[in-house]
């Protein structure tokens, strides 16, 4: 049976990217807006923040007092903001450590600006990405409304309200995350995402509203024959009228233009449009676009989209959107098929979490989470398990991810005391479709997931709430599926299921279920939407016997693991889990041997603050990712580069300071070679490939016992007679030196850059020490600014903002913010013993 999702039968679906660009120029890099012309301005600098409550609206909305200098109640600061990641870990904080131990409370925002002339106008509204939680917004003292949901984005008309004449004006914003615990992991407290001032004209497109999409004219895409891959453009054009301006006699007109990565115009339609005042204004046509280029992860080509609206000859709007086209289709028996080829699903979740920043979404936070990932072999994302930041679907627009987009946690039954269901039965339904309206544009959301291990599984409830939340999805977009997160295989027991309403089943964990699936639900397309749960320390090395999983806690009666090690850590060793889950090898292994199932999402892809299994406090983070919160990847990534990749992959360990007597397990994962051989001290220990018995019979790895003398551990991949990858483990001395490693050096920029620098303990030759570590000292010199340093360990009770922070494993991470003159900063990081060592690092403005 195959599954197609399409509003036209036999047509396959694309999307198009939300990142628009509004103005009225002519041309795609044009000089600005016009007088008339929508504008959308970033409005994320010179606001006020006030921790903690103000008595009375006049503390707040005075705008005259503010203006005379009166700032002792606020301090200035530069959005996006998490307040929480500022404060100290602590076992007191209502979150608890499932929190991430930080506080959370109320605070409050403010910014005072003024309109120049020419807006006075226009219609002016404001836009929040996303604010963490329970917010409440006023301009000029006069209420505007709020939203308790702290992960969707909504918009505010201030027109009616607005000072003009050059008389500032002041927006308030109230944040209330005092009532915890009301996640599962740690949220965050603020502003946290975006703030956009929109100025539309008399005659504006409404972004929100209107939707552009493609049907592809054939079952497949032919990625080398020229000719083949035609498409139809279906252009949704919602207009926005002032009713009491526009003159009702006079036609619009329309068009609409589509260009290629070199900006040549290859598709255009143009027409002309009579509106009427007081209605809505909605255009539905299509035209053709042909020999196209398709998009995919391996190939995120983006055309641009561009709609001009001209009245009376004159330019008055323009909207601006990249488009990416892709056809898609599940199969029950045979998975996934992108663009007419079979393509497993290589995916992981990730929660709205940037290390030091916390919830605070940063366009360069961001893109090197999804760059280490996409280095990984990683092609898809579950937003987990709520709609994501607008940002983070442009980046996996423009750099190829799949993404699952998902909406709730929860319904109706609550999974903390304060959580979202407390506000589901007034707010779900605008918030669903605000989500499926916002993201609907972007090509790399290819799923739609209405919840996660919703517990409405186990009553009636879940098939009418099903329905109901499917088929809001369904009506504002007909092209894509819908799917749950659900834990229960039994037919007769999971209401989700028996609703019928979902187009694709996710099942979380229980791989000694798959076989059943098929017979359990027949006709049905699945994917492992949630898939491993095993825990690692980076760095953490304990033999654990090599046929054994070892579950932490060891199952629901426990609610706490023992600390084994002594120090809250776990074995780096692919050999621990939760209860629930397994090993990142056994679970891959239970995907890639079953062609019905379409992929898989690994919990997680990155460390996350919060949900801290399998520890109390003072365990504060997951454990869960393949990469540390630091940024740092954890052995087992490279396991998925070798068998997500095309690319030759050579990894051996753990690190070779042990000591005399040791007998060390050593593992190492490989691909695009025949086998591995291992040296100590240049002595043969065996040539092994992943067949062989000694290995263990295993897939995925090969093993050794290796009794420990100091020295060189090396290996050697070949293929046939030729070498292709050598790797070498050295034993090092006591820390002399501290290593530093820039990311980049160069700035796009753009508000809230960020560099980040890696730092590494080394000894005296220049060996990097894997097992002692130093408290160093951080400084920074010139424009910049030190946002913070992590180590990746889980149980580390610093505060990220501190300058005195301690290495793990001989590694941690600073984070630095350039400021906005042009030329060099520099970072000096000292430690006691240690030779400083300082980095320019360049960036141009």
């Amino acid at each position: 049976m195959h599954i197609r999702y399409e509003s036209v039968k036999r047509l396959a679906i694309l999307a198009v990217m939300a990142a628009a660009t509004y103005g009225v120029s002519g041309c795609k890099s044009g000089s600005g807006p016009s007088a008339n012309g929508t504008e959308k301005v970033l409005f994320d600098d010179l606001w006020d923040f006030h921790p903690g409550s103000l008595d009375s609206i006049a503390a707040f909305s005075d705008t005259v007092k503010y203006v005379q200098g009166d700032t002792a109640l606020w301090r200035s600061i530069t959005l996006p903001d998490d307040w929480s990641i500022e404060g100290n870990f602590s076992a007191a904080h209502p979150a608890g450590n499932q929190g991430g131990a930080l506080p959370g409370g109320i605070g409050w925002y403010r910014k005072v600006f003024n309109l120049p002339g020419e807006d006075s106008s226009k219609r002016i509204s404001i836009r929040f990405e996303g604010v963490y939680r329970y917010s409440k917004v006023w301009i000029n003292g006069h209420y505007l409304g709020e939203r308790p949901n702290g992960y969707i984005s909504f918009d505010y008309d201030l027109t009616p309200y607005l000072n003009s004449g050059g008389q500032p004006n002041v927006v308030v914003v109230r944040v209330d995350n005092s009532q915890q615990p009301n996640s599962r992991w740690y949220s965050g407290s603020g502003i946290n995402r975006d703030v956009y001032l929109i100025k539309k004209g008399i005659v504006a497109i409404d972004e929100t509203e209107s939707f552009f999409y493609a049907t592809v004219n054939s079952r497949e895409i032919h990625g080398a024959s020229r000719g083949k891959n035609n498409a139809t453009l279906h252009q949704q054009l919602v207009l926005d009228i002032d009713p009491s301006v526009i003159n009702l006699s006079t036609p619009i007109e329309v068009r609409s233009s589509i260009y290629d990565a070199a900006h040549k115009k290859v598709a255009q339609k143009t027409g002309e449009w009579l509106v009427k005042a007081g209605k809505v204004n909605r255009l539905d046509w299509g035209f053709a676009l042909n020999d196209f280029n398709a998009w995919s992860p391996e190939n995120p080509y983006l055309y641009t989209w561009e709609v001009r609206i001209f009245r009376q000859g004159k330019l008055v709007d323009r909207l601006e959107q990249p488009l990416g086209i892709r056809s898609f289709y599940f199969d029950s028996s045979k998975g996934f098929f992108l663009n007419g080829a079979h393509t497993l699903i290589k995916g992981v979740c990730l929660h709205s979490d940037y290390g030091v920043l916390g919830t605070a979404y940063n366009y360069s936070a961001m893109h090197r989470q999804l760059t280490l990932l996409k280095q990984m072999g990683c092609n898809a994302i579950r937003t987990a398990h709520n709609p994501p930041p607008p940002g983070m679907l442009d980046l996996c627009d423009s750099m190829g991810f799949l993404v699952m987009d998902e909406a709730f946690d929860m319904w109706q039954k609550k999974k903390n005391k304060f959580d979202y269901a407390r506000d589901f039965a007034v707010w779900h339904a605008r918030d669903l479709q605000d989500q499926v309206k916002r993201d609907r544009h972007h090509p790399s959301i290819f799923m739609w997931s209405i919840g996660n291990e919703i517990r409405e599984q186990f009553d009636t409830s879940g098939i009418r709430l099903t329905r109901e939340l499917a088929g809001m999805v369904k009506q504002l977009d007909p092209t894509r599926p819908v799917t749950a997160a659900m834990t229960e295989t039994d037919p007769e027991k999971n209401n989700i299921a028996k609703a019928g309403a979902l187009d694709v089943l996710g099942f979380n964990y229980k791989i000694y279920d798959y076989d059943n699936l098929p017979k359990s639900f027949p006709g049905k397309a699945f994917i492992a939407s949630e898939t491993v749960s095993a825990l690692e320390t980076r760095g953490m090395y304990k033999n654990i016997p090599q046929d054994s999983i070892v579950y932490m806690p060891a199952g629901s009666g426990q609610k706490y693991a023992e600390n084994v090690n002594g120090d809250w850590t776990v074995s780096a060793y692919d050999k621990v889990a939760a209860y629930w889950g397994t090993s990142h090898e056994n679970a891959w292994r239970a995907v890639k041997s079953r062609p019905f199932m379409s992929g898989t999402f690994v919990w997680t892809g990155i460390d996350y603050l919060g949900e801290p299994v399998p520890y109390p406090y003072p365990a504060r983070s997951s454990y869960y990712g393949i990469i540390d919160q630091a940024g740092l990847v954890k052995d087992v990534y490279y396991f998925y580069q070798s068998e997500w990749t095309h690319k030759p992959v050579l990894h051996i360990f753990p690190h070779w300071n042990w000591k005399a007597g040791d007998t060390v397990d050593v593992w190492c994962y490989y691909s695009q070679a025949d086998n591995v051989e291992l040296f100590l001290n240049g002595k043969s220990l065996g040539k092994r490939h992943k067949s062989d018995a000694a290995s263990g019979g295993n897939a995925f790895h090969l093993h050794w016992k290796v009794p420990f003398e100091p020295g060189v551990l090396r290996a050697v991949s070949t293929s046939g007679m030729k070498t292709v990858l050598t790797q070498e483990i050295k034993t090092a001395g006591v820390p002399k030196k501290i290593g530093l490693d820039v990311d980049r050096r160069h700035f796009r920029g753009v508000p809230g850059d960020l560099c980040y620098v890696t730092i590494q303990l080394e000894d005296q030759a220049g060996i990097p020490v894997p097992d002692q570590d130093q408290l160093l000292h951080f400084d920074v010199n010139g424009d910049a600014t030190l946002v913070g340093v992590n180590n990746g360990y889980q149980a580390d009770l610093n505060t990220f903002k501190n300058t005195n922070y301690r290495t793990w494993k001989g590694k941690c991470v600073a984070v630095i913010r350039p400021g906005h003159s042009k030329g060099t900063f520099t970072l000096r990081v000292a430690g006691k013993g240690l030779t400083s060592q300082t980095t320019i690092v360049d960036f141009d403005k």
